[in-house]
């Protein structure tokens, strides 16, 4: 079991369009040129209110559903379940605040969170900071051009026979998809077991990238690019547009048609899930049996 952390040319479309080299030019990978296709955004039973719904979580696989089964299928499970419910960082809730703006929901993030604010009423320093990060997305044009699709696009599928499920941050129909993401920096993240590996794959972007692209395909049969529009938390935040090679969302797929219906399977009881012994769930639930060599403990 695989070990991760928590936390174009719009002339072209279709599979053409993802397997093109578009992250060796990032100035020509996207056009004011119009796809022929339909900007409709495609209509599902799932809503902006039901997505993490546990009944929604329960019938479909998502992309941190999955990667969350990587990290440890017990501390998955008991989450579906409601029987782990984990709180909301600030570093998530930062992310959270850039992409609420850029979705035009940022007054009603704000209604929701009132710890954001101090007891004055103003906005805490990582909020403010989140603020900072917004303005210096903005300045870029390449940037806001990749942000300004179709928000917030909900896609059913199936992967594997699996019910699958995708929320796309910016949806360009025909062209490609681009996901926000607010983080520390760019550099390599150390992975439990793996050293350190790309922020992509530590992460969990690859695999993220496999479910969009493939639901993309399997609703309007275009294969399309998947970018990350990244920006970070550092002092003077550093922006860039990202792209995951086709090579390596292919290698992240080979990873969820193995493993997805062995997470479908734990969801349906059929299957006892395995447990890592090393995240905070698994610390919490421990039973001691016997007694342990010192030299074993740690």
């Amino acid at each position: 079991m695989s070990n991760y952390v928590d936390d174009c040319n719009g002339e072209d479309i279709g599979g053409e369009l993802a397997d093109r080299d578009f992250y060796s030019n990032p100035d020509n990978l996207y056009s004011e040129k119009k796809s022929n296709h339909s900007c409709k955004p495609i209509q599902t039973v799932l809503t902006e209110e039901t997505y993490f719904s546990q009944e929604a979580e329960a019938k479909y696989i998502g992309h941190s559903q999955f990667v969350a089964f990587q990290r440890c299928e017990s501390a998955a499970l008991a989450s579906i379940r409601g029987e782990l419910v984990e709180e909301s960082s600030t570093a998530l809730l930062v992310g959270s605040y850039v992409d609420a703006y850029f979705s035009d929901t940022l007054a009603l993030f704000k209604a929701k969170h009132p710890e954001l604010y101090k007891r004055d009423g103003s906005l805490k320093s990582d909020y403010v900071q989140a603020e900072q990060i917004i303005q210096r997305i903005e300045r870029d044009a390449e940037m806001m051009k990749y942000l300004s699709g179709q928000h917030q696009v909900i896609m059913t599928g199936k992967i594997e026979g699996v019910p699958v499920k995708i929320k796309m941050d910016s949806f360009h129909p025909g062209l490609c998809i681009c996901d926000g993401k607010v983080m520390k920096d760019f550099a390599p993240v150390w992975v439990d077991g793996l050293g350190k590996l790309p922020f992509v794959e530590a992460w969990g972007y690859d695999i993220q990238a496999f479910f969009y692209q493939e639901i993309v395909r399997q609703n309007t049969g275009d294969r399309l690019p998947f970018i990350i529009a990244g920006a970070t938390k550092q002092k003077v935040t550093r922006i860039e547009k990202i792209g995951i090679p086709q090579d390596a969302i292919d290698a992240a797929g080979e990873l969820v048609r193995r493993d997805i219906g062995r997470y479908a399977a734990i969801k349906a009881g059929e299957i006892e899930p395995e447990r890592c012994e090393r995240c905070d769930y698994c610390a919490d639930t421990y039973e001691t049996h016997g007694v342990v060599d010192y030299r074993e403990v740690g």
